[in-house]
């Protein structure tokens, strides 16, 4: 791994972390360990791979999504706002290709 692709997922690990840490949920720890095991089996694998490049490509759409529920984010930059906004797409997390139905 490349120290400037390397520097990059550990950025991306931890403003994972953060935002997992303030998502409004019950399950927020649970989403705090699942992001830390994940990182932890697949810290070994090659980033150039096409397989390495699709989970990174699904770490950061995860990371749009918990930063949708952040309240700065929400609030439009200013904390004192009491008018939020979350936007939702239609199909926010695809099926893996080989996973489920069709």
């Amino acid at each position: 791994m490349s120290q400037e692709g390397g520097k990059a997922l550990v950025f991306l690990y931890r403003r994972l972390l953060r935002s997992a840490a303030t998502y409004p949920s019950r399950n927020r720890w649970g989403i705090y360990q699942a992001i830390r095991e994940e990182f932890k089996e697949n810290r070994n694998l090659d980033p150039t791979t096409e397989d390495t490049k699709k989970k990174i490509a699904v770490a950061y759409k995860g990371l749009d999504q918990l930063r949708q529920f952040d309240e700065i984010v929400m609030q439009g930059g200013d904390p004192n706002n009491p008018n939020w906004s979350v936007t939702l797409e239609q199909n926010p997390m695809p099926k893996p290709p080989g996973v489920g139905g069709k």
